[in-house]
């Protein structure tokens, strides 16, 4: 395989230096910032593209060694909604364009685009250049769209449109599970021969164990929600069945705190939906947090509840697994991967209140179950480091240059 010196990441609708769970900020910045670093360590320079947002913004920040962030003008200086930005596809990739030209260096060897919106762009920039695309969908239209709800929006055909322009022209596809290998296929009719499996990684550094000797806050059982707060997370799924569970069983001294903040549609009002189910004496919100700060609340916590109803992967299952934390996830996408049922945490297969309400009963109740998820949780998580996710993504570049097909899938 060849050594991989220089690569452009394009994350064009969010900068991986936003904080997650903020906007549109979430598991996909996490995953795009932690692979450059990784990258970055073994030897490969790392240039992220994305659009400025911030009048104040500089044009290149520089994060870590081996590791820049260009933010680039494209449109109004500001944050817009995303449904926008297929406009401005075209002028990013010409402002890209112009930056490499200027570089004395001036060559990137793969361009490993996030997101169909800089899929597109990496598409006109990988013939441009002559340079192979590599692509992370993260998640994709024909998925999401089959998990919608009433009165909710279906993904704009434009976005279909350009995920299947992406998969006919990448030279390689990282998919984060086999599920979602499939989900290519079945969707997109990519072939299986293109499709690398990397699986995410987890911070092994910040997301650390708890210690033995931790004790439940007040004896409570607190159970923690980390992400936006949007319908496709899930997070009114259990406040309605914390509600549910108080009515049954008045004598667990249940506590539930969600950390995320208001993301896309405006109707879903999380704040409202906790006082119309009468918890918001037991159930508080409170925005995002860094990452230090997040650990040192999957390890407070009893349960880390993620009531998704699409994934691709799920990172936060694997930083809270990492603390030691027991997930209660839904069987979805890749959180099917992300946590080892019955061994670091528990999967539902969907989200009847009852279901929720009766696995959130059995962990409270079981104690001793609860201590061996929670070890099941640390072995788990320990398996998914950013270095190994590293290595495997730079052997997808390799294939991309080489036109070596994938064994994977």
């Amino acid at each position: 395989m060849p050594q991989i010196s220089r690569v452009a990441f394009l994350s064009l609708h969010t900068s991986p230096l936003e904080q997650p769970g903020t906007g549109d900020a979430g598991g996909m910045n996490v995953y795009v910032r932690s692979l450059a670093s990784s990258l970055a360590a073994a030897g490969t320079e790392v240039e992220v593209f994305t659009r400025a947002v911030s009048p104040g913004q500089p044009s290149v920040e520089h994060p870590e060694a081996g590791v820049c962030v260009h933010n680039i003008q494209a449109g109004p200086v500001r944050r817009i909604p995303k449904e926008q930005l297929p406009g401005l596809i075209h002028q990013m990739a010409d402002e890209i364009s112009a930056i490499r030209a200027s570089q004395p260096q001036g060559h990137y060897q793969v361009i490993h685009s996030h997101y169909w919106l800089s899929g597109v762009a990496g598409v006109h920039l990988a013939r441009d250049w002559d340079v192979p695309l590599v692509h992370t969908m993260h998640t994709m239209a024909r998925v999401k769209n089959q998990h919608l709800h009433s009165g909710e929006h279906a993904e704009p055909e434009n976005r279909e449109q350009g995920e299947q322009l992406i998969v006919d022209r990448a030279a390689r596809l990282v998919a984060n599970t086999p599920t979602e290998a499939r989900e290519l296929q079945s969707h997109y009719d990519a072939s299986p021969e293109l499709i690398d499996i990397v699986a995410p990684g987890v911070d092994l550094d910040v997301f650390t164990p708890r210690t033995a000797a931790r004790a439940a806050s007040d004896g409570e059982f607190h159970v923690v929600f980390a992400g936006r707060m949007q319908r496709l997370k899930g997070p009114h799924v259990l406040v309605h069945a914390a509600a549910a569970l108080r009515a049954r069983r008045p004598d667990i001294p249940l506590r539930v705190t969600l950390l995320g903040e208001q993301s896309g549609a405006r109707q879903y009002d999380i704040d409202s939906f906790i006082e119309s189910c009468g918890v918001r004496d037991i159930v508080t919100r409170l925005d995002a947090v860094p990452r230090a700060e997040l650990a040192d609340w999957f390890r407070a916590a009893d349960v880390v509840a993620m009531p998704s109803y699409s994934e691709s992967f799920g990172l936060v299952a694997l930083e809270a697994q990492a603390c030691g934390t027991p997930v209660l996830a839904t069987r979805v996408g890749g959180l099917s991967e992300a946590v080892a049922d019955g061994v670091s945490g528990l999967l539902l297969e969907d989200h009847r209140i009852t279901a929720w309400a009766a696995a959130l009963e059995r962990l409270h109740d079981d104690v001793a179950f609860r201590a061996v998820l929670s070890a099941g949780a640390v072995r788990h998580a320990a398996a998914f480091g950013w270095d190994r996710a590293a290595r495997a993504t730079l052997g997808a570049y390799g294939r991309a240059l080489t036109g070596v097909p994938s064994l994977t899938v």
